[in-house]
């Protein structure tokens, strides 16, 4: 009996448990002697390694029989009984058949495990594989086109379902079989859902069954780099350097760019130095890239630029490139010239090829410096050196001509850009139309900007050598005895030019600038604002601000409100632009109750002010009338010195000053005391804000409470407008019927007997000044020194009569007497206010 008639039995037994055989009645047993069975062989590992079997007539039957288990076989994987078609095969192949692989019908087979996977037996198709692995099969052979994209299929859905760990094990298990996973799903999608989830470890992994491991891991750090996680990079930047040694050029490179993306600039320098004590020799790239994200630091880039040629790495193109954009960041235009002649230097003599992005470079260094002379002077080297143009460097040509406010020599450029073939975009337009505004060449912008949407732009294009004498003729600016279009049509023997015409695109900040140049006049700004609106651009904050400083500047401030309130009605986020020009519009028009209660909505929406709102607040009066107007505006100064920003003391100290003199009007004359200027304007600033923030911490108090006036550290005339400012509010709040509770206290220094000859000769004169003005001018009853507070453990007041205590005063080094204090009596202070001057007086009700 042959050995694959052994194999009948078990594969009889295979169809008899998927039949309805066990309804026949058993036949009786028949006593005879077991089959002899077959020695069992080892399965093959490769069913091309089984040795051929000879081909003799003794062989036909088992060639007979292999064929019909090959098709019973084949019939069962494709009603998907895989786990029977194994059964069988294993056998016929250990019975040493291994044509048996070659007479089975792979289609079947795949047939069977597409019915499999879209009943979701995910699992019994993968058990399956590794079966049919073990025994010796071709899976790549088994898996058609029909059963790799339902394997697609189901590998997509587990990425969409967020089982990325079972995922993983997949594609794991699929590469182990030696599947192509680049043909089953996408890196690039699967990683992204990965990097979704925030698994650095399960990325890793996932990276690491495809070919191309060290680019995908480079992608991995973009991705985090791009949602700013540079803790899930670190991580795993980590877990590959233990899988690759850590010798990796590309990784360290990806994981410094990552840093310099995620704005880390710290980490990029110490996984240098990490590099380095590992004695791994960095190579030209991850060099440049660490100077690329230092180029902010002038100091370091050219650290580390001196430390690339002390370990013998040779600088390119590149490197040189990051020192000239760090000397730009920098403001270093004498040190670019520098580097820019050492390169230009080294490309005479053919050791370095100069690129675009050194020009384009080089000529922002000196566009950023406003001297377009010298930016044009690099176009001309640019061109000897066969460098053709391209569009950022005419559009940096062209910001270097309009920040300098040359229209002319842009429009020059503009119209050289279109001779020689390069195609403007947005931003070369709206330079060009921006200088034109600047130079309050307005009606020049309007007609540059309607003829655009005319006629478009005719770009020329020649062939070669036309392009090279284009190129030549327009190398330089000294162009004034003929246009650059008529000496190339002198020399077109090359062949004919070729004109396109390409349509004009405005942008947002198109229409912006030129609502900019319609100045007070709204009806064409909103006439812009529509048109923007119909051809399919949306306004932005900018728009907006400008159509409400339109309005303002017209006057017409119910249109400055009602784009305003449109501005909002429309979805549109209010900013503090927005709300500064609605503010200024206000109080141009001189409506500060609307300004005041922009200025509090602005606070209520907690939108910061900037200082251009804190200004235009200030300067909103120039001249104070009542007390409540004075505490809106001290509230605002505040406010500004709380936020960090610098004011213009000077101005506001004026006004107050103004204000709480008011307070001797009563007297038919003004004892305004004259202002010395120091002449230095640090310590001017610095007195200034120490008055004001004493003036607004004493009118913020309520008249109810113990007036104690502190004016140490002032001068003369600063404290006297401080001790006005509050008997200025002391009256008002006296006239709307708030009574007078208390004494009034000015402190003006407290003496003591170490400091008593330094001090008291300075103190003592901003009294006489204060005792000056409160006796004199007010006649005020007054009593000096420590005991002027009504404390049992102070000695007795004295009341000084005027002027002969002051001037009586004598120093004593041995004792100093306690001339510290001045209070002025409740009664003092209520006599002066119910005088009959004061009530009549029209100032001092104001």
């Amino acid at each position: 009996m042959s050995s694959l008639a052994a194999v009948s039995a078990s594969s009889s037994a295979v169809l008899s448990s998927t039949s309805a055989a066990s309804n026949r009645k058993p036949s009786p047993p028949r006593s005879r002697k077991p089959p002899r069975r077959p020695a069992k062989k080892p399965l093959l590992a490769d069913v091309r390694l089984a040795a051929p079997r000879h081909n003799n007539d003794s062989d036909a039957p088992d060639r007979h029989l292999l064929k019909h288990y090959a098709s019973l076989a084949s019939k069962l994987a494709k009603s998907g009984k895989l786990r029977d078609f194994l059964m069988i095969a294993e056998g016929v192949i250990a019975a040493g058949f291994a044509q048996f692989v070659v007479r089975i019908d792979p289609r079947m087979i795949s047939e069977g495990i597409v019915c499999l996977l879209r009943d979701g037996s995910l699992a019994e198709v993968v058990e399956f594989a590794s079966e049919a692995e073990r025994i010796g099969l071709c899976l790549a052979s088994l898996f058609d086109e029909s059963a790799l994209e339902a394997l697609r299929l189901e590998c997509r859905r587990l990425l969409d379902d967020g089982r990325l760990e079972q995922f993983v094990e997949l594609m794991e298990t699929l590469a182990g079989y030696q599947f192509t996973i680049k043909d089953i799903v996408d890196p690039e999608y699967g990683l992204s859902k990965i990097i979704q989830r925030g698994d650095p470890e399960l990325a890793v992994r996932y990276a690491s069954v495809f070919p191309h491991f060290q680019l995908l891991f480079c992608s991995i750090l973009e991705k985090y780099g791009k949602k700013q996680d540079i803790v899930s990079a670190t991580k795993a930047f980590e877990i590959f350097k233990k899988k690759s040694g850590g010798l990796n050029m590309f990784a360290w490179r990806a994981m410094i760019d990552l840093c310099g993306h995620c704005g880390d600039f710290l980490k990029s320098r110490s996984i240098f130095e990490e590099l380095l004590t590992k004695n791994i020799m960095p190579n030209i790239y991850v060099l440049n890239s660490l100077m690329n994200v230092n180029a902010h630091d002038l100091s370091y880039t050219f650290h580390i630029y001196k430390r690339m040629q002390d370990l013998g790495v040779t600088a390119d193109v590149t490197s040189y490139n990051i020192l000239l954009k760090a000397c730009c960041n920098a403001k270093r235009v004498d040190l670019a010239l520098e580097v820019y002649e050492e390169i230009t230097l080294m490309a005479s003599k053919g050791a370095l090829i100069l690129d675009v992005f050194t020009y384009s470079t080089m000529i922002k260094v000196f566009a950023d410096a406003k001297m377009w002379q010298m930016a044009l002077h690099i176009r001309e080297d640019m061109l000897s050196a066969g460098v053709v143009p391209n569009i950022v460097i005419w559009s940096t040509l062209l910001s270097a001509c309009a920040n300098a406010g040359l229209v002319d020599p842009a429009i020059q450029l503009f119209e050289e850009m279109l001779v020689t073939g390069c195609e403007p975009n947005a931003q070369c337009c709206n330079t060009l139309l921006h200088a034109c505004v600047e130079s309050c060449q307005y009606d020049r912008a309007f007609r540059l900007f309607y003829t655009w949407k005319e006629t478009g732009f005719k770009i020329c294009f020649f062939d070669k050598k036309l392009r090279y004498y284009s190129r030549v003729i327009s190398s330089g600016m000294n162009n004034r005895d003929g246009t650059i279009s008529s000496k190339l049509t002198s020399m077109q023997d090359g062949g004919p030019s070729l004109l396109m015409v390409v349509p004009f695109k405005p942008t947002v900040p198109t229409f912006n600038i030129l609502m900019k140049a319609c100045g007070s006049d709204f009806y064409r700004a909103k006439a812009l604002m529509d048109e923007m609106k119909t051809i399919g651009l949306t306004p932005n904050h900018i728009s907006w601000s400008t159509l409400i400083d339109s309005y303002g500047a017209a006057h017409n401030l119910s249109g400055a409100m009602q784009a305003f309130r449109a501005m909002q009605d429309g979805g549109m986020k209010l900013d503090v632009a927005a709300y500064t020009t609605a503010i200024k519009a206000c109080v141009e028009n001189k409506n500060l109750r609307v300004a005041y209660s922009l200025y509090e909505e602005m606070k209520r929406y907690q939108i910061q002010p900037n200082l251009v709102t804190y200004n235009t607040m200030l300067r909103a009066r120039d001249k104070y009338g009542s007390f409540v107007e004075v505490q809106q505006c001290l509230a605002i100064y505040q406010d500004m010195r709380k936020s960090g920003y610098r004011s213009n003391d000077y101005y506001l100290k004026e006004l107050i000053e103004e204000w709480c003199e008011g307070v001797l009007c009563s007297q038919c004359q003004s004892h305004k005391l004259p202002i010395r200027d120091t002449g230095n304007e640090t310590n001017s600033r610095k007195c200034n804000n120490l008055l004001l923030e004493k003036v607004a911490l004493h009118l913020r108090r309520d008249i109810g409470d113990r007036q104690a006036i502190d004016i140490r550290g002032l001068t003369k005339i600063e404290a006297r407008i401080v001790v006005l400012s509050v008997l200025r509010m002391i009256k008002e709040s006296y006239l709307l019927g708030k009574a007078i509770q208390d004494d009034m206290i000015i402190i003006t220094d407290v003496v003591d007997k170490g400091a008593a000859r330094t001090l008291t000769s300075h103190n003592l004169d901003v009294q006489r000044c204060i005792v000056k003005v409160l006796q004199e001018d007010l006649s005020f009853d007054l009593r000096t020194g420590h005991g002027a507070l009504d404390d049992p453990f102070s000695k007795p007041s004295t009341v000084l009569r005027p002027p002969e205590a002051v001037k009586g005063f004598k120093f004593q080094a041995r004792r100093p007497q306690n001339t510290g204090m001045i209070k002025v009596t409740k009664e003092s202070l209520l006599g002066w206010l119910q005088r009959k001057d004061h009530r009549s007086s029209p100032e001092g009700s104001s």
